[in-house]
């Protein structure tokens, strides 16, 4: 795949030219004024992100983060309004003339600047699964038109039309993240596996810092996710971010006055949940919050269930007008049993074998007792404290503590050849064909822990210097990780892959604690993860507006990295300490020929890692070089159409080097002289064409190889990297306001193209089949109720995932949702 297809280069103006067939009347700008004002808080804090629209239209916009707003609407004499859950909503009579700017005198809302996450817009918002402004993509707040990274906003709003209770659900509405794994439950796993832009990343970032996880995340306590795209190593360092991009969850926050919303789910696979979301004021500065949710699940499969319960509270306290504190506490608990992971012991080469549909997997089989299950628990606390220096000056000092914990078995099995089969059990009988069994195992945690600590102070200033508007951020950075993570297996036998009489439930938490028992634990048969990191930063950024329409950014970052050594489980060390200091720079330019509303953006970003170190040819210990990736991007974002299209294409390149290989012809040796490429182009709109319709798309292409690497990989792509194509839509209609209020029906899917999993010269090539999911729901969303009705995998679609394993998924679900707010 050298090139793209030649229609990828008019996507864009294909979109636009639809958008002009819709919204003829949009066109014509001599019938349309201009409404513009200004927004702030009953305490003169500048409202930004706020919803306008004027009642009964599609005509509206959102605030900058200087509280300002301007959109067109056509001449006549409207009502005005903004609403805030559980504040009474502000109403304007304004009147618009034809090629004029009407001046909206500066309104104050009864809101705190707590408070902005919470908006509930009584007029049609224009398009109400986006978000423009971000405050941690560049730790700057920046509307998205301003920043030259890409990145993929998913709100809140969407989670519930689409009935979505995961992050790692939520990421399907992102164009070019593909999930590899399912959470596997262990400490230092760091919840699911995803690729981006060719690389391996997972959800470990929470409002910008530190949030580790071990299981899935329930989404309860989310209002957004952003999933930030290319190396970020100048703003997240090495240890949160990889060289495709990083996610990055954003929390619900409390606010001023009471509200509550209680909600329960069903459905088939005997899901059932309950959640709650509380908020309430302890006085005059102070706002309490709590988000909490237990949900409980079975399989699709004949054994497997799932129980989890997650709390997040949180508690908001206004010391004076200056200073300002948040505090919020993140607990994750889980019991699950082990989803079906297959892993080759056999190379695809040695069984004949070149794709899944040549297997006898059977699909609803889970190939072990449901209960064998593993005990998982995350606990994050954090806190920030903000204080105001002066109008143009502010500092925000964040601490983070991540507390991840696991114990218990997760089952997972090796396809072999029947030759293997019979060397490790002679008692297996030889059937006709080949690839007839499996061989079960077990890989174990044993109490393992992972904790880390972040402590970061950030001081953002906005100030005019020498004719230009300077936005920027200076930080300081501390990062420290202490893992005692306790690895151990043991193996279960060779059983047949698909025999209806075989009894797989045999395979039980008895015959699992009984093989543990006859095998304590001991350095010979554990596989430790005993190590402490500490990490020192320093970071800067300014976004300077050159021009109003011309905006170059650029930012730096020293970091220095000391790795304390690693240990064995007697106390041992196994490597030593070292250290090293890296520097990552970043470029960005953005020109808006419309301002506000079209952009052309290019970067430059750096990423960067430390590896652990590892054995030349001579079998001696090498200190590890820093592994670096550079990106180049360029592309257009878009805010047309009073933001009714939203959107962003582009091209990426990322160069990845030092790269640790084998040394050919060395049976143990390895050399730091790698190389990577992975280049792509992806494509998102998130549009409101009129005024009932809502649609969110994606496609993304992405082209990834080693450049310098082992003869049996070179020139091949990773089995990281994930499938080359992918696409992504969601389209909602709700009916008219005067029709059913509330009413709608959403309707989406995705595509993923063929999948390598194994790709190499000497064990060949093992792909998982392309597969397109179909998925839709049914609401009703009402001022104090909503009824969601969901349908996913509606063609009931055999599938996997899997990087070198086979993964298989979940087949239909249909879930019931009903919330209530007080």
């Amino acid at each position: 795949m050298n090139k793209f297809p030649p229609y990828f280069s008019c996507s864009i103006a294909v979109i636009a030219i639809i958008f002009l067939l819709l919204n003829p009347s949009d066109t014509l700008a001599q019938s349309r004024g201009t409404v513009a004002g200004k927004v702030v808080t009953s305490k003169g804090e500048v409202a930004d992100n706020v919803s306008i629209g004027l009642i009964g239209t599609s005509y509206g916009s959102t605030t900058n983060n200087a509280g300002e707003f301007s959109f067109k609407a056509h001449a006549g004499s409207y009502t005005l309004i903004i609403s805030y859950v559980g504040l009474q909503r502000v109403e304007l009579p304004v009147s618009v003339t034809a090629g004029q700017t009407t001046a909206v005198p500066q309104i104050t809302i009864n809101a705190s600047l707590l408070q902005l996450s919470e908006v509930n817009v009584i007029a049609s918002r224009a398009n109400r699964f986006t978000r423009k402004i971000s405050v941690d993509v560049c730790k700057i707040p920046l509307n998205n038109l301003e920043n030259a990274q890409s990145y993929t906003t998913i709100t809140n709003e969407l989670f519930k039309e689409q009935n979505i209770f995961t992050v790692d659900e939520s990421l399907r509405n992102s164009p070019g993240i593909q999930k590899l794994w399912d959470a596997t439950g262990r400490a230092g796993d760091g919840g699911g596996y995803f690729t981006l832009r060719g690389f391996v990343t997972q959800t470990s970032v929470r409002n910008g810092i530190a949030g580790l996880v071990t299981s899935g995340i329930d989404a309860i306590n989310i209002d957004k996710i952003e999933v930030i795209k290319g190396p970020s190593g100048t703003l997240y360092g090495s240890t949160l971010s990889s060289f495709g991009g990083l996610i990055n969850r954003v929390t619900k926050k409390p606010y001023d006055t009471f509200g509550a919303e209680i909600g329960h789910t069903v459905g088939n696979y005997d899901l059932n949940r309950t959640t709650l979301d509380l908020n309430t004021p302890l006085g005059t500065n102070v706002s309490f919050r709590l988000n909490t949710a237990y949900s409980y699940e079975g399989s699709f499969q004949n054994y497997g269930k799932s129980r989890t319960f997650a709390a997040a509270p949180s508690l908001a306290i206004k010391a004076n007008d200056k200073l300002s504190f948040l505090l919020e506490a993140e607990m994750f608990y889980g019991r699950n049993s082990a989803k079906p992971f297959f892993f080759f012991y056999s190379s695809p080469k040695e069984m004949g074998i070149t794709n899944v549909n040549q297997l006898n997997i059977d699909y609803k089989q889970a190939y072990s007792n449901d209960n064998i299950a593993s005990y998982s628990r995350s606990l994050n606390y954090f806190g920030q404290a903000n204080y105001k220096i002066s109008d143009k000056l502010t500092s925000q000092t964040v601490f983070s503590s991540s507390n991840s914990f696991s114990n218990g078995a997760s089952p997972y099995y090796y396809l072999v050849t029947d030759a293997l089969a019979g060397t490790i059990d002679p008692t297996k009988p030889d059937l006709p064909g080949n690839n007839n069994y499996i061989f079960r195992n077990d890989q174990s945690t044993a109490n393992s822990r992972l904790t880390a600590t972040e402590i970061q102070e950030n001081i953002n200033g906005d100030f005019d210097f020498g004719g230009m508007r300077h936005r920027f951020v200076v930080g300081l950075d501390f990062q420290r990780e202490n893992s005692r993570q306790i690895y151990f297996g043991n193996s279960y036998g060779i059983v047949p892959i698909n025999d209806p009489t075989f009894d797989y439930g045999a395979f039980n938490k008895q015959l699992v604690d009984a093989t543990n028992a006859a095998n304590p634990l001991t350095s010979a048969n554990t596989y430790p993860y005993i190590y402490k990191k500490n990490t020192y930063s320093a970071y800067a950024s300014d976004v300077i507006n050159l021009t109003d329409r011309l905006i170059a950014s650029l930012g730096v970052r020293v970091d220095r990295y000391e790795n304390k050594g690693a240990y064995s489980l007697d106390g041992v060390q196994t490597s030593k300490p070292f250290s090293q200091t890296a520097f990552s720079p970043k470029f960005g330019l953005v020109y808006q020929p419309i301002k506000d509303a079209l952009s052309l953006f290019a970067n430059y970003q750096n990423g960067f890692q430390n590896p652990n170190p590892f054995q030349d040819a001579n079998n001696q210990a090498v200190q590890p070089k820093i592994q670096n990736a550079n990106q180049i991007e360029g592309g257009v974002k878009l805010g047309l159409f009073n933001d009714k299209l939203n959107g962003t294409v582009s091209y990426y390149r990322i160069n990845v080097t030092n790269i640790i290989r084998p040394i050919p012809g060395s049976a143990i040796g390895s050399v730091q002289d790698g190389t990577q490429n992975s280049k792509g182009f992806e494509a998102e709109i998130v549009a409101n064409p009129v005024a009932a319709i809502n649609i969110v798309a994606g496609f993304a292409c992405n082209d990834s190889k080693f450049t310098k690497a082992d003869a049996d990989v070179q020139g091949l792509r990773p089995n990281t990297a994930g499938s080359p194509y992918s696409g992504n839509l969601y389209i909602s209609y709700r009916l008219p306001q005067n029709t059913i209020k509330g009413l709608g029906v959403g309707l989406g899917g995705n595509y993923v193209s063929r999948n390598k999993i194994i790709n190499s010269v000497s064990q060949g090539t093992f792909e998982l089949p392309s597969y397109t999911l179909l998925n839709s729901s049914v609401f009703l969303d009402r001022a104090k109720l909503r009824f969601t009705l969901s349908g996913n995998n509606l063609t009931n679609k055999h599938y996997y995932t899997g990087y070198t394993t086979i993964n298989p998924q979940k087949l239909h679900q249909f879930i019931l949702s009903a919330n209530y707010k007080f």
